[in-house]
């Protein structure tokens, strides 16, 4: 009887042992699945809250058969200008390819990729390469341009002419250290809605001798057949 007796407590212990574990194996596991599933309800959240990114970081995105761009001047003479295509960076501070006067990126207008990127000192520099860069366009090539610094002194009637015919309406009246970027075509038949421009006035001017930078961002028809 005794021994019975011992084997019953022994088994009763057991099992209260048991039943006492189970119990707090049950309530952790709660608490972590409680844990899982509320952190997994936050993150489901914020991914539904985070606004969606366009390509160049632009607003919206743009519709089918357009080309994204964003675009900016230089900042003075300390920051250079940028500019991006299709969520490919053309020109920038980064890159290492901008310099003083008008930048030039030039991109295929069926594809929108990348052809050609320079650019011209308007300020200690030669128009003439910059004129024959500009003559040398085929149809249907999408340009972009940008200053930096000064882009005007050494512009002359002939590559003012030039970049009109490309759709600038501002480009007349470019003057020294304005802030200017332009977005056109070779070939275009209107004036292009892309260009921001501004004047170089000591009054208004948010840097000591130069304009604030002009940013424009827009969606580029692709050239049809």
């Amino acid at each position: 009887l005794t021994g019975a007796a011992k084997l019953v407590v022994v088994i009763a212990i057991f099992l209260l042992t048991f039943y006492v574990i189970s119990q707090v194996f049950e309530i952790k596991m709660d608490a972590n699945l409680g844990h899982i599933f509320a952190r997994s309800a936050l993150d489901a959240a914020a991914r539904s809250t985070k606004p969606p990114r366009y390509k160049c970081g632009i607003s919206k995105a743009c519709p089918e058969k357009h080309f994204a761009f964003k675009m900016s001047s230089g900042a003075a003479n300390v920051v250079g200008p940028k500019i991006c295509v299709e969520d490919n960076v053309l020109m920038s501070g980064v890159k290492n390819n901008v310099g003083r006067g008008i930048n030039v990126a030039l991109v295929n207008g069926k594809t929108g990729e990348p052809l050609d990127t320079k650019f011209f000192d308007m300020w200690g520099g030669d128009v003439a390469p910059f004129i024959e860069f500009l003559k040398s366009f085929q149809d249907g090539t999408i340009v972009l341009m940008a200053t930096y610094d000064d882009g005007a002194t050494k512009l002359n009637e002939e590559a003012r002419k030039l970049i009109a015919e490309l759709g600038s309406t501002s480009i007349t009246n470019l003057g020294f250290r304005d802030n200017w970027v332009f977005c056109g075509g070779k070939g275009i038949k209107t004036k292009s809605p892309f260009e921001q421009h501004i004047k170089n006035n000591k009054d208004t001017n948010k840097y000591e001798g130069w304009p604030e930078v002009v940013e424009m961002e827009g969606c580029i028809p692709q050239k049809q057949d």
